[in-house]
Parts: structure tokens; C-alpha cells; sequence
């Protein structure tokens, strides 16, 4: 493989959801994700724990205003806004209000905006009641080509799994920004939107702890638990109040940037090893 691009290591770092009736989100992950709310603007919560934290704003249900990655060096930063100016991407003001100047935007090829940062150094500290750690964000596409490309070459993710069908065309693609197996990914489908987010736990108990919790709180599993191909992690998904999926993993495999990508048959073992599966196409 090539060196690594700038963005490499860049870890997501919080989203925006947009809601028709934010309220109700904003009382769901209060609540379901143990996290404290405070007003961000009109209109605009910010939710967050120790390590896990996304705005709720109002707007259109089940879309994702932007998601942002976070990166630990100034200097890479600038590599990294050059490197898209120069391959001709537009370079835009960040929207979030996290990451205060050491910011920019760009927009992929669906529509969907992505903020690259530096936090600041008085990011919120502590321990979360369960652990669960955002990690990963996923979307579907009509033209998952143009979405590789797009990610691969031009931002400089790195592709961990590759899923194709029996004509073997792309079904479905994980990318990775730093070890963790990815940090985005894209599934094919008959649309351009939002798929998941996924907190990252430390370990089996952590699920069956999260498993009860959510049962206290009598919010159904709608998927899972089982285990990924692509991954090797174990999941369960429950949906919000919008029908936003929200996946709780762990065991996530890791892979140094030199790894090279792997292919996986489109069928359901490859997306649940102990089941069923969500085929989105």
C-alpha cells in the first residue's frame, strides 16, 4: 500500500441528527445512552457523555446533518485540506460548533457533509456508565463506485472488507481511518441515507449489559445479537423513536494500515455469522 494520507489516524468524533420532534430524541438517548443535554443554539442539543457525543437538531427525519472526525495534529490537518483542494474538492466552513477554527467541511458524492478537526484539548473527560465508545458510522448509496472512490482516493480511508455478489459487483465496502476495522461504511441500496452509528463497548458482558439495560427500559433489540463477517464483531441494533438504528458492538477487529482488504459473498452469513441479516439490497 501507499503511504497513508494525512486524515490517517482520524477517529469519528460526533454527528448531528436532524428530527421532526427532537424532544422525543433528545429524552431516548438521555436516557437509553446515559447522556446529559444542553441547548447548542435554536433549535440544537448537544448530547453527550465521556465518550460518546452528537447534536440533535431540527429538520427532516432520519437524515444526518454531518458527521465529524477528529485528528490529533494541526499540521495533518492542513496536509489533509490541501491534498482535497488540489484533487479539486470544495472546501467549506465547518458547521460544528466543536471543533471552533481548526475545522473544515467537504461533501461527498451522495450529499453527505464531513467535518474534519482538532478538538480542543478540554474535551469532556470521565467514564460513561456503560462503555460504549462512538466509533463507526454507516450509509447506503445508489452508486457505491463513486462512494469508493470518492473515500479511497481522494480522502485517503483505507478499505478493510469488500462485499460483492455473484456477478461480483460491490454490495457493500468498510473503510477504516485509523485500526479499528472501519470508521465509515457504505452499503448498497435503492437510496442515499443514513444506515447506523455504532458504539464500540469493551467486551461480551458489555452487550449483555446493554441488552438489559435497554430491556429495563423496555426498548426492543431489533437486530442481534450476533456477530459480523466484516469486523468479527459482536452487535445488537435497537431504533430510536425516528427508526434511527443505533448498533452496540465490541471485539471489533483491528487492522494496521498495510492489512489488505478482504472479499465477502453477499448473503447473510457474511453480514450475521450466528443468523439472520439485515440485506439491505
Amino acid at each position: 500500500m501507499d503511504e497513508p494520507s494525512p486524515l490517517w489516524p482520524a477517529t469519528l468524533h460526533h454527528f448531528q441528527f436532524n428530527s421532526e420532534n427532537p424532544q422525543a430524541l433528545v429524552e431516548f438517548y438521555e436516557q437509553g445512552l446515559g447522556l446529559s443535554v444542553r441547548e447548542a443554539g435554536h433549535d440544537l442539543w448537544l448530547v453527550e457523555g465521556a465518550e460518546r457525543r452528537f447534536f440533535i437538531g431540527r429538520g427532516r427525519n432520519e437524515t444526518v446533518a454531518y458527521s465529524a472526525f477528529a485528528m490529533d495534529d494541526p499540521i495533518r490537518l492542513e496536509a489533509l485540506q490541501r491534498r482535497l483542494s488540489d484533487a479539486g474538492v470544495t472546501i467549506e466552513a465547518s458547521p460544528s460548533p466543536l471543533f471552533g477554527n481548526a475545522s473544515f467541511s467537504v461533501t461527498d458524492p451522495d450529499g453527505q457533509r464531513l467535518v474534519f478537526g482538532v478538538p480542543p484539548e478540554s474535551a469532556r473527560k470521565g467514564r460513561d456508565t456503560l462503555p460504549g465508545r462512538l466509533q463507526h458510522i454507516v450509509f447506503a448509496t445508489t452508486d457505491l463506485d463513486r462512494i469508493v472512490a470518492f473515500y479511497e482516493q481522494i480522502l485517503g480511508f483505507a478499505v478493510s472488507d469488500r462485499v460483492v455478489d455473484e456477478n461480483d459487483r460491490l454490495t457493500a465496502v468498510f473503510f477504516r481511518s485509523d485500526e479499528e476495522h472501519h470508521t465509515y461504511a457504505a452499503f448498497k441500496s435503492d437510496g442515499a441515507r443514513f444506515d447506523h452509528v455504532a458504539l464500540e463497548t469493551s467486551g461480551w458482558t458489555d452487550i449483555r449489559d446493554w441488552g438489559d439495560h435497554f430491556g429495563s427500559l423496555r426498548v426492543p433489540l431489533w437486530w442481534g445479537p450476533g456477530r459480523h463477517g466484516p469486523g468479527n464483531n459482536l452487535f445488537f441494533m435497537v431504533r430510536d423513536p425516528d427508526g434511527n438504528r443505533v448498533e452496540i458492538s465490541a471485539e471489533l477487529e483491528i487492522m494496521p494500515y498495510d492489512m489488505a482488504a478482504r472479499t465477502w459473498p453477499h448473503e447473510e452469513h457474511t453480514l450475521n455469522m450466528w443468523g439472520q441479516a439485515w440485506m439491505r439490497s
